[in-house]
C-alpha cells in the first residue's frame, strides 16, 4: 500500500476549504511559508449570510462594544483572549476582503450594515447576491494568484505523527480511489464543525466532525462541546428550499413569526420586542416550545411571514428570494414554513492566541475551534470567527515551523499506513455506514434542543456501546469501507463529548438547556468541560478554567 502513495512536502498544510482554511493559507503564504491547502469541498462557507464588523462609530460601535456583545451572548463562558482577537482584527479582515474585490453592499461610499440578533447595533456587512459565496470565491482567486498548491476533493484521514509531533496528514480522494501523504512542518485544522453529526442539520454532507477526530487523535483537547446552537428559522416548506436558513435580519426588517393560528407568538416569550432583539439560541427555544405546545403546523413548523417586509428590503435578500421563487413561492405573497435545526458548534479545539492546539506542529482556526463564542454565538459572528481566527492560525503555523526530518517523516507515514492496513480486509458484521447513521440518530435524540438527564444518559450508554462495537471486527471489504470506518470512529468520539458534557453540565446556559436544571449556575459552572482522547474510543473528561 505505501509504495503506491504519492508524497508531497510543504511548510504549512491547511486542512479545510472554507473561509478559515483559505484565510489560513493566505496568511501563512504572506509570512513566506510554502503552503498546501487540501479539502473535500467548500463546507458551509458559501451559505454565510453576514459578517460582523464594528464599523459604525456614529452608532457608538467599537471593538470594545462588540466584545461585550460576544460575552453577553456567550453567557460569560467565552475565552477572552479569542474575543479580543476577533473584536480587534475584524475590521482589518474586512478591509482585506474589500481589497480582494468582495463587493459588500453600500449606500454611496457608506457600507450598509444589518442588525442581527444578539448585537446591540447594526454591524453585519453583506453581499446582496450571497455573502459567503462572494467571500470564498475572492479568497480562492487570491490563493490561485499566489500559487498556493491546492488539493481539491481530498479528505484528511489521519494526521501523520512522530512521537507527540504532527508532521503532516494522509489524504484520501474518493473519486480517484487513492491516497496521498503530505509531509509538513506545521498543520492547520480548519475543516469546520459538527455539521452532519445531527440528522436535522443546516450543514452540507462534507462537514461531519472530522476536524475534532483528528484533533483528539493528535493529543489536542476539545472544550464546550455541549453547546450546539440550533438555527431558529430553517426552511422546511417549500421542499425545494429545505435546509435553507432564513436570515434573522429579515425579522428586524419587519418579518413576523406566526403559529398555525396566525398569532405573532414571540410576544408570548419576548413581550417587549417579539421577534426582535433576541439571541438566536433563545429564539430557537421559543419556537420549539410553541411547536411542542401543539400550536405549530402539522409538519412541526411555524410560518416565517415575509409579507410585512418593505419590498425593496425584501428584494435585497437576492439569493433567498431567488431560491424561494424557484421553488414556487413568491415571498411578497407568502412566507416559508420553518423550524429550528442543528447548526453551529460553539465548542471545538482548545487553542491559544496564536492558534496553537498545544501539540507540536498543530494549529486550528475557524469553527473547528472552541472558546470564542462561549455558550452561544451572536448572529453574524460565524463569519467573523473564520476570517480572523483562520488568519491567526495561518500566521501562527508559519511562525512556528518545525525542522523537516526525513527519517521521522518516513516513520510517521509507516505508522499511519499500518493503522489503515489493520482496518482493511476485516470481515466483521458491522457496516461502518450503518454505524455512522446510528451515531447520528443517538446524538440527535439525546442532545436535542431541550435536554434532560434520562435521555442524555441513555444516549451516552448507546454511544459507548457503538464505540465498543466499532473497535471489534467490521465489515470492511475495501479501502473505501476503511475510510468510512475512520469517519465513524471520529463521529463516535465527537458525539460522546457532546452528550457527556451535556450530561455533566447540570445547569442551563446559552445553547445548552436542561429541563431538569433550568437555572444558570455561575458558582459551579463558569468553567469549560474539556476532553482528551481516551482508551477504547471513550474520551476522558477534564475541567478547564476560563481564560
Amino acid at each position: 500500500m505505501d509504495e503506491d502513495i504519492d508524497q508531497i512536502e510543504t511548510d504549512v498544510l491547511v486542512l479545510g476549504g472554507g473561509m478559515a482554511g483559505h484565510r489560513a493559507a493566505l496568511a501563512a503564504h504572506k509570512q513566506g511559508a510554502a503552503v498546501t491547502i487540501a479539502y473535500p469541498a467548500r463546507g458551509a462557507s458559501p451559505y454565510v449570510i453576514g459578517c460582523n464588523v464594528p464599523l459604525d462609530s456614529d452608532a457608538g460601535d467599537t471593538p470594545a462594544i462588540y466584545a461585550e456583545d460576544m460575552v453577553r451572548g456567550g453567557c460569560g463562558l467565552n475565552d477572552r483572549r479569542l474575543v479580543s482577537l476577533v473584536a480587534e482584527e475584524a475590521t482589518s479582515g474586512f478591509r482585506e476582503l474589500c481589497e480582494l474585490g468582495v463587493s459588500f453592499a453600500r449606500d454611496g461610499d457608506r457600507v450598509q450594515l444589518r442588525h442581527l440578533s444578539g448585537n446591540r447595533v447594526a454591524r453585519s456587512v453583506y453581499v446582496a447576491e450571497g455573502t459567503g459565496r462572494a467571500i470564498i470565491d475572492a479568497l480562492a482567486r487570491q490563493v490561485q494568484r499566489d500559487g498556493i498548491r491546492t488539493l481539491s476533493g481530498w479528505k484528511a484521514l489521519t494526521l501523520l505523527r512522530h512521537g507527540a509531533t504532527v508532521t503532516g496528514a494522509l489524504l484520501w480522494h474518493p473519486q480517484k480511489q487513492n491516497l496521498t501523504a503530505v509531509h509538513a512542518r506545521a498543520v492547520v485544522l480548519a475543516a469546520g464543525g459538527i455539521g452532519r453529526l445531527f440528522d436535522d442539520s443546516t450543514y452540507p454532507a462534507d462537514v461531519s466532525a472530522g476536524a475534532y477526530g483528528l484533533a483528539l487523535q493528535a493529543g489536542a483537547r476539545l472544550i464546550d462541546m455541549e453547546f450546539v446552537q440550533f438555527e431558529p428559522v430553517v426552511t422546511v416548506h417549500p421542499v425545494g428550499c429545505a435546509g435553507m436558513e432564513m436570515p434573522t435580519a429579515m425579522l428586524g426588517a419587519g418579518a413576523h413569526l406566526l403559529n398555525a393560528q396566525g398569532e405573532r407568538f414571540m410576544f408570548r416569550y419576548n413581550p417587549e420586542h417579539g421577534e426582535r432583539h433576541i439571541e438566536k439560541a433563545r429564539m430557537s427555544l421559543c419556537i420549539q416550545t410553541e411547536i411542542d405546545a401543539g400550536r405549530g403546523f402539522p409538519d412541526g413548523t411555524v410560518l416565517f411571514d415575509t409579507r410585512p417586509v418593505p419590498p425593496a428590503q425584501l428584494e435585497s435578500y437576492v439569493s433567498h428570494c431567488r431560491r424561494l421563487r424557484a421553488a414556487g413561492l413568491d415571498p411578497r405573497e407568502q412566507g416559508p414554513r420553518v423550524r429550528p435545526a442543528a447548526h453551529s458548534q460553539m465548542g471545538g479545539i482548545f487553542i491559544d492566541e496564536t492558534g496553537s492546539c498545544g501539540v507540536p506542529g498543530l494549529y486550528a482556526g475557524g469553527e473547528a475551534v472552541g472558546g470564542l463564542h462561549g455558550a452561544s454565538r451572536i448572529a453574524g459572528n460565524g463569519c467573523s470567527d473564520t476570517i480572523v481566527l483562520g488568519a491567526v492560525a495561518g500566521r501562527g503555523a508559519a511562525a512556528g515551523l518545525l525542522p523537516a526530518e526525513r527519517s521521522s517523516r518516513a516513520l510517521a507515514l509507516r505508522g499511519a499506513i499500518e493503522q489503515l492496513r489493520a482496518l482493511s480486509g476485516q470481515r466483521g458484521d458491522i457496516d461502518p455506514v450503518e454505524a455512522k447513521a446510528a451515531v447520528c440518530r443517538s446524538v440527535s435524540s439525546a442532545a436535542a434542543i431541550w435536554r434532560r438527564e434520562a435521555t442524555l444518559a441513555a444516549g451516552l450508554t448507546a454511544l459507548r456501546g457503538f464505540a465498543r462495537d466499532i473497535e471489534g471486527p467490521l465489515a470492511i471489504p475495501d479501502l473505501t469501507a476503511a475510510v468510512r470506518a475512520i469517519e465513524a470512529r471520529d463521529m463516535i468520539q465527537t458525539a460522546q463529548t457532546i452528550v457527556e458534557a451535556a450530561l455533566l453540565r447540570t445547569e442551563s446556559r446559552g445553547a445548552h438547556q436542561r429541563t431538569d436544571h433550568p437555572e444558570q449556575n455561575d458558582a459551579v459552572w463558569l468553567r469549560h468541560i474539556g476532553f482528551r482522547a481516551g482508551p477504547h474510543l471513550v474520551p476522558e473528561v477534564e475541567y478547564i478554567p476560563l481564560h
